[in-house]
Parts: C-alpha cells; structure tokens; sequence
C-alpha cells in the first residue's frame, strides 16, 4: 500500500530552489539568477512522506528524482528468500530515484525513517533544463559518480573489512555527511536500527551490537539508545588506517 503523500499549500510551495537552504549541496555553485528562477519551475511540487511510509518501491514505473529537503530514508531490496537487504541510507540534501534511470523503473525501495519532505523534480523536465543549462547536466553528472563511488565504497566494506572497521567507517561516513550540513561531527542520533545498519553492512545484528559494546568500552563512542557521541575519531580512524598498511 501507498505512503499518502501531502500535498504543501501555495505559499510553501513558492520556496523553491532560490531559497533553499540546501542548494549548496544538490545545486550547481555560478547559476544565474534568471537559472535559478527556471529552477523554481522545475521544482514544483513537494512531498512530505511520514515515517515508515514507502516514497516508492521497486518495479514501480520511474517518472522522476527526488531531492530530500528534510528527513532521513532508506532504500532496500527484496531478496528471494523474503529477507530485506538495505543497500543505502540518504539524507538531507541528497537524491534519491536514480535506481530508475536506466530501466526506467525503479530498482529498490525508499522508505522514510522519520518524517520527511522531499522535491519532487520530473525526470523529463530535468533533462530538458539540463539542455539549456550546461552547469545543470555537469551537475547532474556529478550526482551519478557520487553514486557510482557510493557503491564501490560499500562493495569495499563488504569485501575486506572486519566487523569493527565496517562500522568504524559508516560512523565516519555519518559524521562527514552530518558536517557537511552544518551539524555536529561528533554527536547525532541514529535514524536507523541496527539491525538496518548490520543489513546494509552485511552482519548479523549480534555482530553490530558486539561492535558498538566494544567501541564504547574502549572510549571510541559514547552510546545512549541512539545516541552517539563520537569521543575519538582518530581512534577510528587507525582502525581503517590499520587495514591499509
């Protein structure tokens, strides 16, 4: 069954993209003021998707991307044996429905961990703005080999790292992303459950919750439920650094 998506009303619509506070992350930097304001156009519409309500799910006919303005999400697949296999979590000023581009439907779930607003930008019209808008295309671009990077890091967690380092690393990765929207690098609350983090890890959640009873005990983190207190990053820093020497 469908999330109810709910429609914003007019004046909330008319605060597009020129006056985001996100549009350093999911805009190009050097537009026009006149591209801006064609910008406005190509968003308009916004969708607020409540907790644990999916904004689109697998196989779905995919008609366009969206940018997360508020919120927190993950997207998952359905394996054959029925077990759910997360395979990214995303954020505010990030893009989620790219799944979707080259089969022209979507390829995975998205699922809100908490209550979220997402831009709804019509894949058509991107690609016609994109035409007109070289700073836009080279953008777009770059969104897609940030994805392309994004996996390749993860195969690389599955692949060679030992349970700690996987989530010294995804810890990491929280704090440079939660930064780099002005908020604290060192403290954040968890949207996910750590059974969603050993899923997306590929451990088991006993092996999650062995890490995080270790990393605390040794000072690396303070842990409160979800709470985390990052108290050494350095600390988990050497344990990825370990790995490379």
């Amino acid at each position: 069954m469908h999330a109810k998506l709910i429609p914003l009303s007019v004046p909330e619509l008319r605060e597009a993209c020129s006056q985001c506070n996100l549009r350093e992350l999911c805009l190009p930097m050097g537009l026009s003021g006149g591209e801006i304001d064609q910008l406005d156009h190509l968003v308009e519409v916004r969708r607020r998707i409540q907790r644990g309500q999916h904004l689109y799910r697998g196989g779905e006919v995919f008609e366009a991307i969206y940018a997360i303005k508020t919120g927190f999400f993950k997207t998952d697949v359905l394996l054959e044996d029925g077990r759910e296999q997360v395979t990214g979590f995303q954020m505010a000023g990030e893009i989620l429905g790219m799944d979707g581009i080259g089969s022209e439907k979507h390829t995975c779930n998205a699922v809100a961990l908490e209550d979220s607003e997402v831009c709804v930008i019509p894949f058509a019209d991107l690609e016609l703005y994109s035409r007109e808008i070289s700073a836009l295309q080279h953008h777009f671009h770059k969104m897609m080999s940030r994805e392309i990077v994004r996996d390749h890091g993860v195969m690389m967690l599955l692949g060679v790292m030992r349970a700690e380092e996987r989530l010294a690393a995804f810890l990491l990765n929280l704090s440079q992303r939660f930064t780099a929207r002005g908020y604290s690098p060192t403290e954040f609350n968890l949207r996910m459950t750590r059974g969603e983090i050993g899923s997306y890890l590929g451990l088991k959640l006993e092996t999650v919750s062995r890490a995080f009873s270790r990393f605390n005990e040794e000072g690396l983190i303070s842990v409160h439920q979800k709470h985390i207190q990052i108290r050494d990053a350095a600390g988990l820093k050497k344990l990825l650094s370990e790995r490379r020497t």
